[in-house]
């Protein structure tokens, strides 16, 4: 493959990365990553109130590390990106202490950087992440920072959610030129409305049935997305927790109308046990397959567990 050739295969892997970090930013993503519509043959199911904070399937200080290989024709097994996922208490960097609502927030994160040939060859580099506060009593977000870094671009974001209203207010800067007028978007909220780095969360906390359709509402950009997940029985699956049970989670993110333009395809595995841990996902669309892995898990004054 010639220099351009390759430069410009890289590109279109980059591109593919970039463009669906929504995915498993929510996720992972996200979770990684709403309210669920489908035919009058699918089994729906009501979003269900979150469980007591007490007994949520995460502890404080969870991190999920995941790595992303991208397979494309002769382009096999190579290192893309690394994914972040982190689950924290009060106080965080964005809480007001002279606010309530967010003194009895969840506090999640999320984060994707390119590594890898891709990023140390061609200068590819990406890094993405998200800030994400949530009622603690109905999962609902109340606000939700970002950082875009692509190359020399940078934006940052900030959107308030206004439960009260029921609007959401999305406020977009780009810091590499301040006199540039902020991007703000407007939209009616009204439901359990979650963002990227809160939806994969908010699935660990449900039942996950196999046979069940749920139905999030995701909010990214200031838009909602209605977002139905089929949620079906797994396989036994090698992972660094073992060999585990699995349940397999297939949300409706590509296409018209929803988080990613384009036809494509996205399944996540979650352990099968009552943590719901999501060990596996896989993104397939026109550019070639994205093979996302956890690689490591730790927790506050705990031994990491990590693959070896």
């Amino acid at each position: 493959m010639g220099s351009a050739g390759a430069e410009g295969g890289f590109s279109k892997v980059i591109r593919m990365i970039k463009n669906h970090n929504r995915l498993v930013v929510s996720s992972i993503a996200l979770v990684v990553i709403s309210v669920f519509a489908a035919d009058s043959t699918a089994h729906y199911d009501k979003i269900t109130p979150v469980v007591e904070v007490q007994t949520l399937p995460f502890e404080p200080g969870e991190t999920l590390i995941y790595e992303g290989e991208f397979t494309r024709a002769l382009l096999r097994g190579i290192d893309v990106a690394e994914l972040r996922f982190a689950y924290h208490r009060l106080p965080t960097s964005h809480a007001d202490k002279d606010d309530p609502k967010l003194q009895t927030s969840l506090d999640f994160s999320a984060e994707a950087i390119s590594k890898g040939i891709v990023s140390k060859l061609f200068g590819l580099n990406f890094r993405q992440t998200v800030d994400s506060s949530v009622d603690a009593s109905t999962f609902s977000v109340l606000r939700t920072t970002k950082l875009d870094e692509q190359g020399k671009r940078k934006r940052t974001s900030d959107a308030i959610f206004d439960r009260e209203t029921g609007v959401v207010t999305f406020t977009e800067l780009d810091p590499n030129d301040p006199s540039r007028p902020p991007r703000v978007i407007k939209s009616e909220t009204n439901g359990t409305i979650l963002d990227i780095a809160s939806a994969i969360y908010y699935l660990r906390t449900q039942k996950l049935e196999p046979g069940h359709t749920i139905e999030l509402l995701i909010c990214d950009t200031g838009q909602v997305y209605r977002t139905p997940v089929t949620i079906s029985k797994g396989e036994q699956m090698k992972t660094v927790l073992g060999k585990v049970a699995t349940i397999q989670v297939v949300p409706e993110m590509f296409g018209e109308g929803r988080l990613i333009r384009g036809k494509g395809n996205i399944i996540i595995w979650f352990t099968a046990d009552a943590r719901h841990i999501p060990v596996r996902a896989k993104i397939n669309n026109s550019l070639g397959r994205l093979d996302i892995k956890l690689k490591r898990l730790t927790h506050q004054n705990k031994a990491p567990v990590r693959s070896k």
